[in-house]
């Protein structure tokens, strides 16, 4: 107790936000809860749209629903929130550096048998001369996300792919594989 107060005065003291391991984990329980959040919002919606009009009406709502959806989630938490990948979708969502380094550590942690959907980072680094929070889970590939990301996407849904994604990179996927992660941050 005393040296969280003691290093919590001395991060006041010079005009810094200060993490300490209570901060991480809790701050990490937060990113875990934005990322249950936000699947527990676009996945019902892309279900919906593959029983209505299959993977070319998915392309359509994850287009229009996945940025509204982020930027509504960010907006209520204070966080900021990407979806990003080695092999992305969208341009927009390139990995930084840092999303780089992760991404290659959880193939790591996969080859070395973890389970993907419980792979996930928490740290405080400074970006910019500022500290901020970064959270990154993994996003596993499921059985239904190979219509659009598989190795084989039909013509059709490649079509319309290539609708929204002219320079798409996203597919060549199988079931367990690391589709991407989440990335989200807090400055401190």
């Amino acid at each position: 107790m005393k040296k969280t107060l003691i290093a919590t005065l001395m991060a006041a003291m010079a005009g810094t936000a200060w993490a300490g391991d209570a901060d991480v984990s809790a701050l990490k329980e937060e990113g875990r809860e934005i990322a249950r959040q936000f699947l527990g919002t676009l996945k019902p919606e892309l279900q919906k749209a593959m029983k209505s009009g299959g993977p070319v009406h998915a392309i359509d709502v994850c287009h229009k629903k996945a940025p509204q959806i982020t930027a509504e989630l960010s907006k209520k938490t204070g966080w900021e929130l990407k979806r990003t990948s080695t092999k992305v979708r969208n341009p927009n969502n390139a990995p930084d550096e840092w999303e780089k380094r992760v991404l290659a550590q959880f193939e790591q942690q996969k080859a070395r048998g973890a389970d993907v959907k419980k792979l996930e980072v928490g740290e405080v680094v400074e970006e910019n001369g500022h500290k901020v929070f970064r959270y990154a889970k993994a996003i596993p590939t499921g059985k239904v996300c190979v219509a659009c990301h598989g190795a084989h996407v039909h013509a059709p849904v490649m079509e319309a792919i290539k609708t929204y994604y002219p320079h798409d990179q996203a597919t060549g996927f199988k079931p367990g594989d690391i589709r991407g992660m989440f990335s989200f941050k807090k400055p401190l």
